[in-house]
């Protein structure tokens, strides 16, 4: 039987067998950490343990989501670009318009004017990011308006270096990580249902855990599957 334990945002799988020694493991892709126990170990004998070994776990799955990082992307001919969960490729064409960009079932095709360097063709393809992100995300509120009972006052989309989203409940607005546009969209909807149970429950409390368990059973799942997939490498200027 597994049980779970937690230090702070770290979740470690507690299993207890016939063996004589404690074996810690961190696994990749996503960093997932597992504690094999021998039979009878207290859960507190179990979560010291895994305390004083928090620095070798943090610094095992930092090397983890540097491995999951994407190449920087260059956006140029045959380049891959993901969208919704899929791959596609990139077709680039020239011409003396405003740029804009198609989708079809393989291929992104961005227009760009002659001499646009790689800046220019990267702030194209992230406000058409946005624009896709727009199309969608006010209905999935709206949905967990209706679920959870509360109101978002607004939301915004913004490069985020670290989080998938934020909540400022007193404020009632969400923000969001454009870069979830390259995520398949149930993995967009769990962080907006995440991010406006925050405006029920403002910290990571038992109650926040209950209130999201009730209404997104699968959260956890999400979560795994979304930190899981790669992140990517450009260098963001705020």
């Amino acid at each position: 039987m597994t049980e779970t334990i937690y230090i702070g945002e770290i979740a470690i799988a507690l299993t207890r067998k016939d063996v004589k020694h404690v074996h810690l493991s961190v696994h990749p892709p996503s960093g997932r950490v597992t504690l094999v126990a021998p039979e009878g170990t207290r859960p507190e004998v179990a979560r010291a343990y895994a305390v004083s070994k928090l620095g070798w776990i943090r610094d095992q799955q930092a090397k983890l989501r540097e491995q999951a990082r994407e190449t920087p992307r260059q956006f140029i001919e045959r380049e891959s670009h993901t969208l919704w969960g899929r791959r596609y490729l990139m077709t680039v064409l020239h011409r003396d318009a405003k740029p804009c960009i198609t989708l079809d079932h393989k291929r992104i095709t961005l227009t760009v004017r002659p001499g646009s360097d790689a800046g220019r063709r990267a702030a194209v393809i992230h406000e058409w990011h946005k624009s896709l992100l727009h199309e969608v995300v006010p209905t999935l509120i709206k949905k967990w308006e209706s679920k959870l009972e509360v109101k978002v006052a607004g939301y915004y989309l913004q490069r985020m270096k670290t989080k998938w989203g934020s909540c400022n409940h007193k404020a009632g607005h969400i923000r969001l990580n454009t870069e979830l546009v390259k995520k398949p969209k149930d993995l967009l909807e769990y962080v907006i249902a995440h991010e406006m149970v925050h405006l029920l429950e403002p910290t990571h409390s038992d109650r926040f855990m209950a209130i999201l368990g009730e209404h997104y059973p699968t959260w956890r799942e999400a979560r795994a599957e979304l930190n899981e997939l790669p992140l990517t490498a450009e260098v963001w200027k705020e």
